[in-house]
């Protein structure tokens, strides 16, 4: 293999990475179809893929820097947009007749989402994911590296931030949204605290072994 070709291939985790990134961010918006209950916290589905996508980048920004961590960022719209324009084509072409009849009248609440959800979506994803970048790069130097409590206050406040675009687009004027940010706020944090540093640390753990292969 030449020198040449050798440069241009990618590390192994990130295409990994980019790969399940990719993924992540087209079933977040499906999943967020239903409220699950954790013991006291009432938080929609998608911040599970949320979250991932947040330990995605910060793995990334960990083992190749956050440049290519904000890069990932900025590819991971292409199938975001892709997945929404694909649903609402999907929604406005007629149903099969023999379709199964729950399965027919279940897929448009699902996966029906206004233009409003949408660009909330869209908006909220952008500036929470640069933004945890941001917050994980800088906190690179404290005391020990701490990288579960980097990623773990990075994914906390960029999931609040994320909390207050989506509802605030999503929803002002429409309903009350006090309780909502701060419920949904508040599950938000407490699952970044609890889940993160476990998942940041497999992740990045996993990355150095796929590049060492």
């Amino acid at each position: 293999m030449t020198e040449a070709v050798k440069n241009t291939l990618i590390p192994r985790s990130l295409f990994v990475f980019a790969v399940l990134y990719g993924g992540m961010t087209c079933i977040a918006g499906i999943l967020g179809a239903k409220q699950v209950a954790l013991g006291p916290l009432a938080v929609e589905a998608g911040i599970f893929p949320f979250l991932l996508l947040v330990v995605l980048s910060s793995a990334v920004a960990e083992l190749h820097g956050s440049e290519v961590a904000n890069r990932l960022v900025r590819f991971g719209f292409i199938p975001l947009i892709t997945a929404i324009v694909l649903i609402r084509i999907v929604l406005e072409l007629p149903t099969d007749p023999g379709m199964y009849e729950p399965a027919k009248e279940a897929f448009p609440i699902i996966l029906s989402q206004g233009s409003r959800l949408m660009f909330a979506g869209i908006m909220a994803y952008g500036v929470s994911q640069f933004l945890n970048v941001y917050i994980f790069s800088r906190l690179t130097g404290m005391k020990g590296g701490l990288i579960a409590l980097r990623a773990s206050i990075a994914s906390a406040l960029s999931q609040v931030v994320d909390t207050i675009i989506f509802i605030t687009i999503a929803f002002y004027g429409e309903r009350p949204i006090g309780e909502l940010l701060l419920g949904q706020g508040t599950a938000k944090v407490v699952l970044s605290f609890v889940l993160v540093p476990f998942l940041i640390v497999f992740f990045v753990k996993l990355g150095k072994r796929l590049d060492r292969g």
